[in-house]
């Protein structure tokens, strides 16, 4: 799939219709929110670290002027976080949003694995007067951010900056009981999340759900269910596979749930799983755990090649925006990714960058009168 096939998906039509039901350019005469969204999206594949003073000298280039399909507007880094400050974040939300949607159903991914986790990043406090301590000290202060991954690509994001939320028993149900995408998904997370009302809570609500917790979890059995023989390829030998009724401030649930108790063989270790998903075999309830692993590789992306560490601004609404802007960068470069088999994540970026850079290079060369054609050895990209 080529960039320009990418960026189709993604049509001005809906850039204009988010943007009208948002009312982001209310009583905005210049940088109205599709030229934001544009300006941010161009800054972030041309820059390891985008900044005001970079998007402020991206708005200046043909390459850009082009991408945003503006002429003679002018515009200084001050405008730029005014803007980004003020703007209605729910227009990013949105297109984050659809364009989640729109891949997910590319991808045929509508019923895939959904993985829940956190990730910080610090500020100095001497910065902020806002945020959360993360155990690093009265220096630093943290905002968190509470990701679900759906098969390939993020669905929803929570930002937390108040102390409570540093608890993972409260931030992850908070974030899982917020996702619009679990429809037809089992959700897995790690041991962050032991809270049984929790448990119990999803499965009043619904939501299929494996996690791990410790060995010593409370709970009265109801059956034992036949645990099946591991075969030499497998990695996991089932020790247990028992459903049980759980503790709950002392009391038992009415709700029965399944404990997998599992040893992994290279390691030795034991694994205490517990779900509300009784259909599927031990075996397959260890496999989607086992993908839990897959959000930890996302955020290294996000931090390593997409600089989710970075801080534009320290402006809260500036802070949400550009994690929507992030996290739909991290869209089109796995999906380009995966449809490129390219099996590097800083590689797909690159390629993904250089590709861009000659799709608007040709629209400059056709403004000018000229025949990018003449040239097709100038526009390999692999």
């Amino acid at each position: 799939m080529k960039v320009e096939q990418l960026i189709k998906l993604i049509p001005q039509k809906d850039l204009e219709f988010l943007s009208a039901e948002t009312s982001v350019d209310f009583q905005v005469k210049k940088l109205r929110g599709i030229t934001v969204f544009k300006l941010i999206l161009f800054s972030m594949l041309n820059s390891n670290k985008p900044s005001l003073r970079v998007m402020e000298a991206f708005f200046m280039s043909a390459q850009f002027r082009n991408f945003a399909g503006i002429d003679n507007l002018n515009t200084k880094f001050n405008s730029i976080r005014d803007r980004i400050s003020n703007i209605n974040s729910d227009f990013f939300e949105k297109i984050f949003e659809s364009i989640f949607k729109r891949y997910n159903a590319y991808l045929k991914e509508q019923t895939a694995i959904s993985k829940v986790d956190s990730t910080f990043i610090s500020i100095s406090s001497k910065l902020v007067d806002w945020g959360m301590i993360n155990g690093s000290g009265p220096n630093l202060k943290h905002i968190k951010f509470t990701i679900s991954l759906k098969g390939s690509l993020p669905c929803s994001v929570q930002i937390y900056k108040t102390q409570e939320f540093v608890n993972e028993n409260i931030a992850l149900p908070d974030a899982i009981l917020k996702n619009k995408f679990l429809k037809e998904s089992v959700i897995v997370f790690d041991r962050g999340l032991q809270t049984r009302k929790k448990y119990h809570e999803f499965s009043e609500s619904n939501i299929l759900f494996v996690g791990r917790v410790k060995a010593g979890i409370v709970y009265q059995t109801i059956k034992q269910r036949k645990a099946p023989k591991s075969t030499k390829n497998d990695s996991i030998v089932i020790i247990e596979d028992i459903e049980a009724n759980l503790y709950i401030d002392g009391k038992l649930t009415d709700t029965p749930f399944r404990i997998i108790k599992a040893k992994i063989k290279l390691s030795g270790e034991l694994l205490y799983l517990v779900t509300n998903f009784f259909d599927a075999s031990a075996f397959e309830i260890t496999s989607i755990y086992k993908q839990r692993w897959e959000i930890e590789i996302f955020f290294k992306f996000l931090k390593q090649h997409l600089n989710l560490n970075h801080i534009v601004s320290r402006n809260e609404n500036a802070m949400k925006v550009m994690i929507y802007m992030t996290l739909i960068l991290a869209i089109l470069i796995i999906v380009y990714k995966k449809e490129n088999k390219i099996a590097s994540y800083k590689i797909a970026k690159l390629k993904f960058e250089i590709e861009l850079d000659n799709l608007m290079l040709k629209e400059i060369v056709k403004l000018c009168g000229g025949n990018p054609n003449k040239a097709k050895h100038l526009w390999i990209t692999s």
